[in-house]
This record gives C-alpha cells, structure tokens and sequence, in this order.
C-alpha cells in the first residue's frame, strides 16, 4: 500500500483517538467517504491500529522500565520476537549502539523487575547481558494495557 499525504494527514488526525470522519474529511479537504475507504485499508495493511492506550505514570502502582539486552547470538529478530511474548513486555525494537534489543516493559504490583528477570527473561537462552532504565518521568508514552 502506498502512503501518501492524504493517508498521513488522516493517521495525523486520529493520533488522539477516533474522531468522526466527517469531522476528517472537513479539515484535510476530501469526502468522508475517502476517509472511511482509506482508514479502512490503512487498518487492513496493519499500518493503522484502534487501541486505547494508557499513561503507566498515571496508573496507580505502574511504572515503565526500558531494558537494554546484548545477545551472545546474532538472531536478533528471532530473539527479539522471543522476548516480544514474555510477561509484561509491550514492546521490542532491533537497534543499532551497544544493545541488540530495546525492551520496554510495564511493571505492576505484584509484578516488578525482579519477577520479570527471574520468572521472564531467565526462560530466553542467548542473552549475554541486560541493562535496566527505570523511567521516572516520560513525555507522550501512552502504552496498551497489557495485564
């Protein structure tokens, strides 16, 4: 599928959540029809996903963690996906620097980094060292609920 302005302008418009697609159509100057055809296809391809998300900073007994991991194998995208279904994890990037992986995880109580490293990331053979960034404060992380 090809992106173009029309289909960024309306990804644009839906960043905050649904909002009616005549209300679309009016400030980017096309049909509402256009619109729903275009949102329709977008979420067919998997380039646009409705989902709520929350801010963990907000949520009572939540905190985000990013989690560096150097692998000792070179099969990052298998591993990466690995780690992708473990508790916890909402998402994981294959990156270029000191880590193989960037794994950001949401925390809950009864559910913490030593759960997570202990009971998770102690099932995935092939990682050579972890390092972990506890987020104090973040700016526009919104992420699915996941528990």
């Amino acid at each position: 599928m090809k992106i173009d302005d029309t289909n960024i302008n309306i990804i644009r418009e839906l960043k905050e959540g649904k909002k009616p697609f005549k209300k679309i159509a009016d400030k980017i100057g096309v049909t509402e029809n256009t619109v729903r055809a275009r949102v329709l296809k977008l979420q067919e391809e998997g380039v646009l996903e409705f989902c709520g998300l929350v801010d963990p900073e907000k949520l009572p007994g939540h905190r985000s963690v990013i989690v560096g991991i150097k692998l000792s194998e070179t099969n990052l995208v298998e591993k990466g996906k690995e780690i992708s279904r473990l508790k916890g994890v909402v998402s994981v990037s294959v990156v270029t620097g000191r880590y193989d992986l960037m794994v950001m995880v949401l925390f809950k109580e009864g559910f913490d980094l030593l759960e997570f490293y202990t009971n998770e990331i102690s099932k995935i053979h092939g990682i050579n060292s972890v390092e972990t960034f506890v987020v104090y404060k973040s700016y526009n992380l919104k992420v699915p609920y996941i528990f």
